[in-house]
């Protein structure tokens, strides 16, 4: 069976995340795209990074985030994520995350993340193992864009 490389799912915004105009908070938005990336891996690739750091002492902390606000999100909306492998390396990962209206028609905020695979005894980054690697081959999509910035240029542009 072949893994899809680009993940999606919907989600509600709630109230305890939104500023007084009624839009999802700039914070809010890392909480979202991230959580929904962690259970799309889930769902689809059976990776539960929680069950992996307790059962290997080795999991992933951010290294970085890069996003860029296009359109507000607002109370009570349904938003489609999307998420996809772009790049990773023998330590590293490096995700882009979309959020959309539930219809896909328009892109409201692009972020990338990258991530360090970190040894949770040693304190130090570590390589991935073979199986993790051989995952990552496989569903890997990367982009032509080199830049977040020629990226989220060329996405607000893109007919959806």
């Amino acid at each position: 069976m072949e893994l899809s490389k680009i993940l999606e799912s919907k989600t509600k915004i709630r109230f305890q995340d939104c500023d007084p105009f009624n839009h999802l908070n700039n914070a809010a938005y890392f909480n979202y795209l991230i959580n929904a990336r962690e259970d799309q891996i889930l769902a689809n690739y059976n990776l539960d990074v929680y069950n992996h750091g307790k059962e290997t002492g080795r999991s992933w902390v951010v290294g970085s985030h890069q996003i860029a606000y296009l359109k507000p999100a607002t109370l009570m909306e349904t938003v489609t994520i999307e998420s996809q492998l772009i790049n990773y390396g023998n330590k590293n990962l490096l995700v882009e995350v979309r959020m959309f209206d539930e219809t896909k028609t328009e892109l409201k905020a692009v972020m990338w993340s990258s991530f360090v695979y970190f040894n949770l005894l040693t304190l130090s980054s570590d390589k991935h193992p073979e199986d993790l690697l051989t995952l990552f081959e496989n569903v890997v999509l990367p982009v032509k864009q080199t830049t977040f910035e020629e990226r989220t240029q060329s996405l607000r542009f893109q007919k959806v």
